[in-house]
Order: structure tokens, then C-alpha cells, then sequence
């Protein structure tokens, strides 16, 4: 091996240290200059604020994708008259979602220091964009007493590896955010044969507790009405929304939704549990029309090639062609096929009680391990393309996965890699029916007339539209009965289309001000990199965008994130009738 070659995945770590420093920086408003424009109107909104006490806690103030939206809704909501407060990590945390194994050369320096050489930039990046509002800033590393911190010590240094996923403090469910980090880090579904595991593992569990003190004592100081956060699970995020739901205090979770300029927000937890939940009533009824349903049509086909999203795993060029696809596989769709859907397998690592099986893997190997049995049927899987194309890249393939147990692969079942560009539509159109876990596509295909089997924490379930796995032994009784041999009926698609508008249109929730980032920007970050773009204070006014007032409107009185769409697409319609939608 050459230097250079020896040389290269250290360079390509320090590449992306780069950038992410510098897209940190990049796409941070300059509030300075934004309120200057008027800070006579913005100090009057600051010190004449006496509304509810809102908590924004973005935790690692570094990060591209949160700190741009969570300084624009702490300047929206003071303008609204609630008094907001920051928490930032001060460098304080061993460990935190910053941290990532592809950012570093090796996991070693990571167990024994931390991620020490993202920690400077990241407090700097947030403090010097909070700093200019005049608005309070707390920092974990003040929140926390010396004795508190040798507790923390102390107990992720002695808990067995082995109880700390299950480990809980005051009632809080620590141990399982602190495992949710640690996959994150490493990108892969467990931690069992990863370098280093068990001491990365147990910062996070340091962490974890550091962060639940120096919540819990911040929500003692404060009478927050409201905190409000990214994601909602690893750490701090999932320990910040433990404290506060114990305290009594509302939790608002957001995520960058699918849609270009959109965003999810979701009340008391992750939208991951949250959007699995909500009640149906919140959609069922909408004043369905024929705009509507070709609206919700022509969106859905735009997802094909996502050119009508910042978040997308869909290759370029989709193959859509099936003379193409079936030479690429090998699957002659003339033979009933099944068709299953597989997530990345870190990604939210999360108890979901109505998981029919421990997790993913142990899915798709009990799957495989049926159909083998079953000549009569072919199963066509296709692997995420996150796994390659997500912007944390997967340590842990599952095609890696499968082919430890199965060398070789049973005769009628057939893979398209995530590295292939066939189209995920266009193969699950030939299926009889869709297996998933978690994907969101159940959304979509239930919306074509497809058939879906849910055997995990997928969104669909719940709506009434597929058939939904309770247990392993329910699941296979529903495979026995496989193929369908039908498509859902009228009444189901179109239950299935009023769902999809309701998720893409209604849940994701538009800004006017948020924009993609420059290519060159969304190396480190993903698709869904923006940032904002905000000229005069008195675009965050009320009155101004329907989805900010949405947003705020939901952070200050409880009513549920659901922002108009139907009402909003008519030509004809008034501003009563939205204000009349929000009441």
C-alpha cells in the first residue's frame, strides 16, 4: 500500500471536519445584521416579553441543520411575547449526536478524549450566532455540580455493558437514549464486535446523566410552559424530553421534513412515536376533491425522483424501465412476488412496543428463512439506499447481514443492492403485496393500491390501510396467506391518498424564509441541508407566514402541528377562513 493510499481515509475525515466547521459558520443567520434593521421593535419585543417561558434546547449549537431554525423560532416566538431561553453545551458532555465514527480516524481517541476536536467549534458556532438576540443562554457545564459529575462517573464506569440499555435514574429512561447514541456513532444496528464500543458506550451513558442534572436543575430555576428541540432521542435531545415530560413541561420535537422548505413538529415526543399515534380524526374528514386527490397524485409521482424534496435517497437517473429491472435482478415477475422494504438499521434505535420481532435483522432473517419454504412465491427485497446515500453512512450493510447466514442465497429469493439505481416504485409496483418494518413508502404505496404487511414502527400503521403485525406468529399465519392476489379497494386508496395529503402537505409543515443550501455545502449534511433566509425582523411577525404562525401557534398554546394545506390551495380562500383552520 502506497502513503497515499494509507494516507486517504484520514484525509477524507479531516475533509469532512473541515466542512462541517465551515458549514457551520456558513449557514448561520447573522442576527446582528437581521435586527439591526429595526432593533428598537426587537428590544422592545425582548424586555416588554411576558408570555410563557420557553425553553429551546439545541444542545450542540454546531450543528448546520438545527441551530439556523432554533435561533429563527427563539427570535419568532419572543416577537409573540414569550420569554425564550437557550441551552447550549459548553464543551461539557463526554459525548454527544455530534460525534460520528466517519469524522474520526479511529474510534480510540474518541473512547479515551471525546469528540474534543468538534467540541470548540461546535459552543463557538452557537454561541456567537445565540449571543446577539440578548436573549438567556444557559450551558450544561454550569448546570451541574462537581458531586453530580463524579456520580456520573462513577455509575457509566461500573453499570455491567450489558444493563445498560435498560438502566433508569429517578424513573428516566437513561440507559436507552445513551445505546441510541452510541448506534448513531457508529452507524450500525448493534454494538457487539465494534472497536471500542463498550467505552464509547458508556460516555454516552455519562452523558446521559450529566444532561438529565443539568436539565432537571434548569427546569427547577425556570417555570417553563414549553421546550423545544431537534429529533427528540440520543443525547442530550432524548434525556432533555425525559426531564421535562417528568416535570410536567411540554415537549416540542421538530425534524426537517421531506418536502423542499419543510419541517415536522411534533407535541410531547419524536415524531417517530408520535406520528404512529396521532389520532386518525385529524384527517379522515378532510373535504376531499379531485384538486386534492391529483395534487396528492402529482407530488406522490415527484418522489420517484425526488425533485420536489431536500430529503431523498433515490438515485439520479431511477431505472424505471422492467425488461431493465428484471435483467438487473434476475426476478421474472410473471411468478407472484412479494416485495420487502428494509430502513437503516442504526437509525433511531428506539423501543416500539408494537414491534413484532426484537429488531430489523432478526426480521428480514425470519423472512428469508419462510420463503425459502415457499417455491411458490419469489421475494424481492430492496435495501434502503440510505444506507449509501444517507448522510451517515451505514457500518453495518444488512446485504452483509444476510449473507453471514445465508452464503447462499435461496433460489427464489432476489436483492437489489442500495447501491442500485433501479427504481424502488417502479419494482414494488410488480409485487403482489409489500412487506415493511419502518420505511414511510408504506405511505405511497398503500396511495398506488398496494397491498402492505407492517411488521414494525412503519407510519402507516394504525391509518386502517394495511394489515398490521402484532406478533411473530401473527406474521407468519399472514404470510401463509400470501398472495393476496387483489389490489386494496376504492374506499382503501382513497383513505390511503387522504392520509398521504395529510402527511406530506399537512403535517410537513412549510417556511418561507428556509431554502436548500449550495451543493457544495451538503456533502457532510445530507440533502436537507438550508439555511435561512431572513432580511427583516418583521418577516417573523405574525401575519406573515402561515407556516411559522402554524409552528408558534402550536409551541404556545398545545394545538396540534397541522398546518392547513386544503384551505390554503384554494384561489378563493380568505384569510378568516385559514385563521378560522387554526382556531
Amino acid at each position: 500500500m502506497s502513503l497515499l493510499q494509507s494516507l486517504k481515509p484520514s484525509l477524507k475525515r479531516t475533509k469532512y471536519r473541515l466542512q462541517h466547521m465551515i458549514a457551520s459558520y456558513r449557514v448561520l443567520p447573522d442576527w446582528n445584521k437581521i435586527l439591526g434593521v429595526d432593533m428598537e421593535t426587537w428590544n422592545a419585543a425582548r424586555t416588554q416579553a411576558n408570555g410563557p417561558h420557553v425553553l429551546i434546547a439545541t444542545g450542540g449549537g454546531g450543528h448546520p441543520g438545527v441551530t439556523p431554525l432554533e435561533g429563527m423560532l427563539g427570535v419568532a416566538l419572543t416577537l409573540r411575547g414569550a420569554r425564550v431561553h437557550y441551552l447550549l453545551c459548553d464543551q461539557f458532555l463526554p459525548a454527544c449526536l455530534q460525534a460520528m465514527h466517519f469524522l474520526w480516524r479511529d474510534s480510540a481517541a474518541v473512547a479515551r478524549h471525546g469528540p474534543r476536536s468538534l467540541c470548540r467549534s461546535c459552543y463557538r458556532a452557537g454561541y456567537n450566532s445565540y449571543a446577539p438576540l440578548g436573549l438567556p443562554i444557559h450551558r450544561y457545564g454550569d448546570l451541574v455540580t462537581p458531586e453530580e459529575q463524579m456520580q456520573a462517573r462513577k455509575i457509566a464506569r461500573s453499570l455491567p455493558i450489558q444493563s445498560i440499555k435498560t438502566y433508569t435514574l429517578d424513573g428516566l429512561a437513561i440507559g436507552e437514549h445513551a445505546i441510541a447514541g452510541a448506534l448513531r456513532y457508529f452507524a450500525t444496528g448493534e454494538l457487539t464486535g465494534e472497536p471500542h464500543s463498550e467505552p464509547i458506550a458508556r460516555r454516552y451513558l455519562e452523558a446521559s446523566i450529566l444532561s438529565m442534572f443539568a436539565v432537571r436543575r434548569l427546569v427547577q430555576q425556570y417555570p417553563f410552559h414549553s421546550a423545544v428541540f431537534h429529533h427528540g432521542i440520543y443525547v442530550p435531545q432524548g434525556i432533555v424530553g425525559e426531564v421535562c415530560r417528568q416535570a410536567g413541561i411540554g415537549v416540542v420535537n421538530w425534524v426537517p421534513a421531506y418536502r423542499t422548505s419543510s419541517f415536522i413538529f411534533s407535541h410531547d415526543d419524536t415524531y417517530h412515536h408520535t406520528l404512529m399515534t396521532e389520532p386518525t380524526i385529524l384527517w379522515e374528514h378532510l373535504p376531499w376533491s379531485e384538486d386534492l386527490e391529483n395534487e396528492t397524485l402529482d407530488y406522490l409521482k415527484s418522489r420517484w425522483h425526488g425533485i420536489r424534496d431536500w430529503i431523498y435517497f433515490t438515485h439520479e437517473q431511477p431505472q424505471e424501465d422492467l425488461q431493465q429491472i428484471q435483467a438487473e435482478t434476475g426476478i421474472c415477475f410473471d411468478k407472484p412476488t412479494i416485495g420487502l422494504l428494509t430502513n437503516v438499521m442504526w437509525d433511531a434505535q428506539l423501543h416500539y412496543p408494537a414491534n413484532a420481532f426484537p429488531n430489523m435483522l432478526d426480521w428480514v432473517l425470519q423472512t428469508i428463512s419462510y420463503f425459502a419454504k415457499r417455491p411458490d412465491l419469489q421475494l424481492l427485497i430492496r435495501v434502503h439506499p440510505a444506507e449509501l446515500r444517507g448522510s451517515i453512512p451505514s457500518r453495518q450493510p444488512i446485504l452483509r447481514e444476510i449473507q453471514r447466514v445465508f452464503p447462499v442465497l435461496p433460489s427464489n429469493i432476489y436483492i437489489i443492492p442500495p447501491e442500485s439505481n433501479i427504481s424502488t416504485y417502479a419494482a414494488m409496483l410488480q409485487c403482489d403485496s409489500v412487506i415493511i418494518y419502518g420505511t414511510k413508502t408504506g405511505v405511497e404505496l398503500t396511495s398506488l393500491g398496494i397491498p402492505v404487511i407492517v411488521a414494525g414502527e412503519a407510519w402507516i400503521r394504525g391509518k386502517g390501510l394495511t394489515i398490521d403485525v402484532q406478533d411473530s406468529e401473527q406474521y407468519f399465519h399472514i404470510l401463509d396467506q400470501l398472495p393476496l392476489g387483489r389490489r386494496l379497494d376504492e374506499a382503501t386508496v382513497r383513505r390511503a391518498r387522504m392520509y398521504a395529503y395529510h402527511f406530506f402537505f399537512r403535517r410537513m409543515i412549510p417556511l418561507r424564509c428556509a431554502v436548500k443550501t449550495p451543493r457544495s455545502l451538503r456533502t457532510v449534511w445530507g440533502w436537507w441541508s438550508y439555511e435561512l433566509q431572513v432580511a427583516h425582523p418583521k418577516e417573523l411577525l405574525p401575519g406573515h407566514d402561515l407556516g411559522l404562525d402554524t409552528i408558534c401557534d402550536g409551541i404556545l398554546t398545545g394545538r396540534p402541528f397541522v398546518y392547513p394545506a386544503e384551505v390554503v390551495s384554494r384561489p378563493e380562500t380568505s384569510t378568516s377562513a385559514v385563521e378560522a383552520t387554526r382556531r
